[in-house]
């Protein structure tokens, strides 16, 4: 849980230099989760339309762009735990997961014919922007990226 006495002393701030930034609590974490979702959705969204192009030339900015975020994932995993707790944060991330997916499906659309393939293919892209990271398993002379380009190749047959 986030406290305003303790943050505001982690930054070095007094609580009323904080409520200067924020009106409340509520204010903040409201703040924390617009961040995330706009530089985890938005952003990304804007990126891979920048120019145009196909389905698979979007898709492949997006994947470009998800490779280049240092540290994001960590932000991306932190909020998922804490929606775990939290009902209300749990709804934003299942609204935020509905417009990742709404995104993708129109990507996928023009180069797959099978709804159930584009489904699939949607999942598997924010099962792998998402838990990636959580598998520790080894592939043997590959490296973790090498297998990973490879995964997102595969999708974009």
């Amino acid at each position: 849980m986030v406290r305003v006495e303790t943050l505001a002393k982690a930054l070095g701030v007094t609580k009323g230099g904080f409520y200067w930034h924020f009106r409340d609590r509520q204010a903040l974490l409201d703040a924390m989760l617009d961040t995330w979702e706009e530089a985890l959705v938005d952003q990304a969204i804007e990126t891979a339309d920048r120019g145009g192009g196909s389905g698979r030339t979007r898709l492949r900015r997006l994947f470009a762009a998800a490779d280049e975020l240092d540290g994001i994932l960590e932000l991306e995993l932190s909020v998922r735990d804490w929606a775990r707790r939290d009902a209300a944060v749990a709804e934003r991330v299942t609204r935020v997961d509905n417009r990742r997916l709404a995104y993708l499906r129109p990507l996928f659309a023009e180069f797959c014919d099978d709804a159930a393939d584009v489904e699939g293919r949607c999942l598997l892209v924010l099962t792998l922007f998402v838990g990636e990271s959580l598998v520790t398993a080894n592939h043997g002379r590959r490296t973790r990226p090498s297998v990973t380009a490879a995964a997102l190749r595969h999708l974009l047959k």
